[in-house]
């Protein structure tokens, strides 16, 4: 499975560049030779203005349509099947891109958009948000083929005002009633497992990183989303699984050693338990699904 950098999409010429802005079907026509599925190693945000098609991240299908946003964090796995309507905006960067003005250096990972879970990758935004934020998507693609002086900083505050507004409209995926402090928690808990599940399984490790006891982190997780924290955990190695068994390139034993299991069999147990089938045979459904015309 290729992973694409924009270096890759512009070519070695221009692979200076921390952002590109284009109209979507620009973007498709000129990238008709993209392999799918594939994954970047940069944030993609995509408004359809127009829709038709589907389009699919981390295994999860969708209908393109008028109104819908979708966002992609490095490492997902991508494919699309657009019809020829359609329309809209794409914009591509790097974490780089902030990193000349900002003392955090994963600020765009503390928004919501890029949480890597399939419960924030789309959502379809109501008339009112959907025309402001296309708004500022024509004024990013102006200041991309045209600004002048102080472009790329111009770029960075529209690129801010857009993550903003689509986070405030974003759904939270939670109950109705998790209190704000709540909500703090359970994305700093969903943080951490990005940064660690590869290494740390246990509930009592993540608690043990927020200050607060195990059993109220279950208590926490189970009143925000219906889960316990094992089972969020979980989900998480699992969809890492997936995502290398669709390189068809690994053997299942890289994968059982990138995700630190203790062995072969036991990832194999792990996986079949789950989802219902060993990793060999998710694999060969995939890639037979993947070369159905």
């Amino acid at each position: 499975m290729p992973t694409y950098s924009i270096c890759n999409l512009l070519g070695a010429d221009r692979c200076m560049t921390e952002i590109i802005v284009t109209r979507l079907r620009a973007f498709i026509n000129s990238h008709q030779a993209l392999e799918f599925p594939h994954r970047h190693d940069f944030y993609q945000v995509a408004l359809f203005t127009q829709g038709g098609g589907q389009h699919s991240i981390d295994f999860q299908q969708y209908d393109a349509v008028p109104h819908q946003v979708y966002y992609m964090a490095p490492g997902q796995v991508h494919t699309w099947d657009f019809d020829e309507h359609t329309e809209g905006y794409l914009i591509n960067f790097n974490e780089s891109l902030f990193a000349s003005f900002l003392n955090n250096a994963h600020f765009v990972r503390d928004f919501p958009l890029f949480s890597g879970l399939n419960r924030s990758s789309v959502h379809t935004l109501d008339m009112a948000c959907c025309m402001d934020v296309e708004q500022t998507f024509a004024r990013m693609l102006e200041e991309f083929e045209h600004g002048g002086d102080y472009k790329m900083d111009m770029l960075r505050g529209l690129l801010i005002t857009i993550l903003v507004r689509l986070s405030r409209a974003m759904p939270t995926g939670f109950k109705e009633g998790v209190s704000k402090h709540n909500l703090v928690l359970m994305r700093q808990f969903e943080k951490l497992i990005e940064e660690h599940f590869r290494e740390k399984r246990l509930p009592k490790e993540y608690a043990e990183m927020m200050f607060v006891t195990p059993n109220h982190l279950n208590a926490l997780v189970n009143s925000a989303v219906g889960k316990s924290a094992g089972e969020i955990i979980r989900d998480r190695v699992l969809l890492e699984a997936k995502r290398l068994l669709a390189n068809s390139d690994m053997l299942v034993s890289q994968i059982s050693e990138a995700l630190s299991f203790e062995d072969d069999a036991y990832f194999i147990r792990f996986f079949k338990k789950y989802l219902g089938v060993t990793p060999e045979r998710f694999r060969a459904a995939y890639l037979a699904d993947m070369e159905k015309p």
